[in-house]
């Protein structure tokens, strides 16, 4: 089984312009979050693949692997597909620019998902963090999933899910770090899919998969890490990385 990994890498973050690029500790974040992918090494390979010169460049330089996506996407699932559509792979692993404390256990976790899945039965599989904390669990930046007994996704939203109606029942709130293996198959499907309403109503891409009944394997993990989505959050990393 061939295994790599794509980090997918756009310069103009909306909530946070040009992110990936701003210093953490003496290297970028986007280079801080390739070196601790490849460090991992799990993949048979890694790239960068984005659509700013000045990121690939960043990694090039660096010693890196990057490739420049050819045409305009709107997420990074979108971008891995045209990245892979002509590679001999079985399996690609999204690991977000915006996560430089990427850990091997969490990646391994997803991986064996794969290794294990003899009938080919899961289409892609992602990662989840349980979350005990109000403010995060109703924070419309933290995205939470809901999954069955077997532990595939009923749904993912930004609102906090499922409601709690009745506050005597023990439930248990989960985070989707967004993190995901694929099929080779099953990110081309989605590349050529048409966006639905639900996927338009909550700017999350894995609804699309949901929507047209992929089944996606959650690996919890225990690794919190730190997604880089504003600035306190990359002071949050540098004291950190510290």
């Amino acid at each position: 089984m061939k295994i790599i990994s794509m980090i997918p890498a756009r310069y103009g973050a909306s909530r946070f312009p040009g992110k990936l690029m701003k210093d953490l500790n003496g290297k970028s974040v986007i280079l801080r979050t390739y070196e601790a992918t490849m460090a991992t090494q799990l993949f048979d390979d890694v790239y960068v693949v984005t659509d700013s010169d000045i990121i690939y460049d960043e990694i090039v330089k660096n010693g890196g692997k990057a490739i420049m996506s050819l045409k305009e996407h709107d997420c990074g699932s979108d971008r891995i597909a045209e990245a892979v559509e002509n590679m001999d792979i079985d399996v690609v692993i999204n690991v977000q620019g915006d996560e430089p404390f990427t850990d091997k256990e969490s990646l391994e976790k997803l991986i064996k998902v794969f290794k294990e899945d003899d009938n080919k039965e899961v289409d892609l599989a992602s990662l989840m963090v349980h979350i005990n904390d109000d403010d995060e669990i109703n924070n419309p930046n933290t995205v939470k999933v809901i999954i069955d007994k077997f532990d595939f996704a009923l749904y993912f939203s930004r609102s906090p899910i499922p409601y709690p109606r009745d506050k005597s029942i023990d439930v248990k709130y989960y985070k989707h770090k967004g993190v995901y293996a694929f099929r080779k198959q099953a990110i081309l499907d989605f590349y050529r899919l048409p966006m639905l309403t639900l996927e338009a109503s909550e700017k999350l891409e894995q609804l699309r998969y949901l929507e047209y009944g992929k089944r996606i394997k959650m690996v919890e993990t225990n690794v919190q890490g730190i997604e880089i989505d504003t600035l306190e959050d990359l002071e949050r990393a540098r004291k950190a990385w510290k």
